[in-house]
């Protein structure tokens, strides 16, 4: 079962890159220097951060549709971001890294069903989840934060 993850779409943070930090923090947003390179999973680039570069730290609205589900978190987007990671039938290195937790949505946006995996067995778990052919998309998160990582749809 081929598949895709995405990064999130950069465009709606475009207007905040470079805004002074007092303002950033009215909107809720921090912005954050990155202290090594692997302690902040970039969620457009799909990568992990490198020391020294710059981070905002907001809410993310990762699961829009209505009902019991609606759901957002804290994420890190790189500051200049432009476009979205997308891959095919891969693993981004920054997810490979992490345990996972994987929950599979079916077209009403309820769970089907949900694993938690070690990110070296992602592919296999992934593959395990679009099996079930009423599972419509997947979504990843960290598991030791909770935070979204990414999406995961069918090719």
């Amino acid at each position: 079962m081929a598949y895709r993850i995405r990064g999130i779409d950069p465009s709606p943070f475009f207007p905040l890159y470079g805004l002074p930090d007092a303002e950033l923090k009215q909107r809720g947003i921090r912005r954050v220097i990155a202290g090594d390179d692997t302690g902040y999973p970039e969620r457009i680039e799909l990568r992990n951060a490198r020391r020294g570069e710059s981070l905002l730290l907001l809410n993310f609205t990762h699961q829009p549709a209505p009902g019991p589900y609606h759901a957002s978190h804290a994420v890190f987007v790189r500051e200049g971001a432009m476009a979205a990671a997308e891959l095919i039938d891969e693993v981004p290195e920054v997810m490979a890294q992490r345990m996972i937790s994987l929950r599979a949505f079916d077209g009403e946006h309820l769970i089907d069903h949900a694993t938690l995996t070690d990110g070296r067995q992602l592919d296999e778990a992934i593959r395990r989840m679009l099996r079930v052919a009423n599972v419509a998309y997947i979504q990843a998160h960290y598991a030791a934060y909770g935070c979204f990582a990414a999406q995961i749809d069918r090719t």
